[in-house]
């Protein structure tokens, strides 16, 4: 059964199977995830390591497997089964989570067992029948109405974006574009992909020069900068939870002599028109992957349409599951993914946001395949195994010396997760989403 999904490799030294560009990989011309480490044996840090460790990777890999791929999956959660997951089987996949997080496992073994994960979460998210599955999401609409704007503001900062820069100079492309990119042909760069999507959310958006635009949640400043320099009659107005990136993306921009750029630090709970000025409205409101990180989307909708112009245009950018919504939970062995990187995010279904209409009306969506942003998560993976000296100085001064390396292949485990969620069913289960929206009562002429 495992043969015919993965490779195995008897214990002793084996060359690199890597290759660097990853996504031109003859071997992979669909571009999913790239042909990396054979199972067990060739460490993700370097050189061939002794064969007594080595054997201790294969019998790790040779457990992980014994948990992760039995003949029968676990029982859910919640949804399709009322019995609870068992003691066993939560202390199996404990034990290699923990053989994950000291980097014992290869990859392969990993993306395995994020599929098969995936798999599981899909089962726990059917309810059996159109009727019961409109009711769940009809309760967690009303969830996130009774909710706050934003949940652990604190925690995603600390999770994400107070890294210092140089991590994600290091990761990203030359526009640290810390969302998906765009690959219209499939085999370019990183910093060519980067740019398609910058170009593709301009289009979307209907930037043009000569608006005011606001966007909400400016990571490091990817579309701020190339916007501010792209039309620079645009009165641009970025704004993110960080102070570190404020400071960053100042700096970018006066290395560029961009003068129509304004960087704000703020809360999304309490941002608003004290903020802005009394009387500051914009053309356009952008957001590029905000949205996963709030909550109560009516009254943030509520808010932004008080900001915009009544001809103007609300564009937001989300990764979005086709069909399911739910939170990012943090307890738990099953929910690495929410304790660690997404603290109160939550994973919006393609249809949640247009529940949500009171404010903001649709004008137009669109989809972007899931594979799109598998690559671009890839491309980050690459980056970081390639730059390890880079990165290890920074993390060791971010988290200390003797948690570095654990960080490190957790930040590992984050990208390889990303690129299988969105990989998963060839990029038809998990995408991103684009919107369009006008603010609701506007007359179209």
């Amino acid at each position: 059964m495992w043969g015919r999904t993965l490779s195995f490799s008897p214990p002793g030294p084996h060359p690199p199977a890597r290759t660097q560009a990853g996504l031109g990989n003859p071997n992979n011309p669909a571009g999913g995830a790239p042909e990396r480490d054979r199972v067990g044996l060739q460490g993700q840090d370097g050189p061939p390591q002794s064969t007594k460790l080595q054997e201790q990777r294969f019998c790790a890999a040779a457990l992980a497997l014994n948990v992760l791929a039995s003949e029968n999956d676990p029982p859910p959660s919640r949804g399709a089964s009322d019995r609870p997951t068992p003691t066993p089987y939560l202390s199996a996949l404990s034990l290699s989570l923990d053989l994950v997080e000291r980097g014992v496992l290869p990859d392969p073994v990993v993306r395995f067992g994020i599929r098969r994960l995936l798999r599981q979460r899909l089962r726990e998210e059917d309810r059996g029948s159109r009727e019961a599955q409109e009711r769940a999401l009809a309760e967690f609409e009303a969830e996130l109405r009774s909710s706050r704007i934003a949940l652990h503001t604190d925690e995603a900062n600390e999770q994400h974006y107070e890294l210092p820069p140089a991590f994600f100079e290091a990761c990203l492309g030359p526009h640290l574009k810390y969302s998906s990119c765009y690959y219209p042909t499939g085999s370019e760069s990183l910093g060519e992909a980067e740019l398609a999507m910058l170009e593709l959310v301009a289009e979307r958006a209907q930037l043009a020069d000569g608006q005011d635009v606001l966007e909400l949640g400016c990571g490091w400043g990817s579309l701020a900068l190339w916007a501010a320099e792209r039309f620079p009659n645009m009165r641009y107005t970025a704004v993110s939870n960080s102070a570190p990136q404020r400071e960053f993306i100042q700096a970018a921009a006066a290395e560029r002599g961009c003068t129509n750029l304004e960087v704000l630090t703020a809360d999304m709970n309490t941002f608003g028109q004290e903020q802005l000025g009394p009387d500051h409205r914009f053309d356009r409101v952008v957001s590029v992957e905000m949205f996963e990180h709030m909550r109560n989307y009516d009254l943030l909708l509520e808010r932004i349409r008080g900001w915009l112009r009544e001809d103007g245009r609300l564009f937001v950018h989300i990764f979005a599951h086709k069909t399911y919504a739910y939170p990012f939970e943090t307890e738990g062995d099953g929910n690495w993914m929410g304790r660690h990187f997404f603290t109160g995010g939550i994973m919006p279904s393609h249809d949640l946001l247009l529940r949500f209409s009171e404010h903001m009306e649709l004008d137009e969506r669109w989809t972007v395949p899931g594979t799109h942003y598998s690559r671009t998560s890839e491309h980050w993976l690459q980056n970081l195994d390639a730059r390890r000296a880079e990165v290890m100085p920074v993390l060791e001064a971010t988290y200390g010396p003797e948690a570095a390396r654990m960080w490190f292949q957790r930040w590992r485990v984050f990208f390889l997760s990303c690129a299988e969620l969105f990989g998963y069913a060839k990029g038809t289960q998990w995408w991103v989403s684009h919107y369009l929206f006008r603010p609701a009562n506007l007359e179209l002429t």
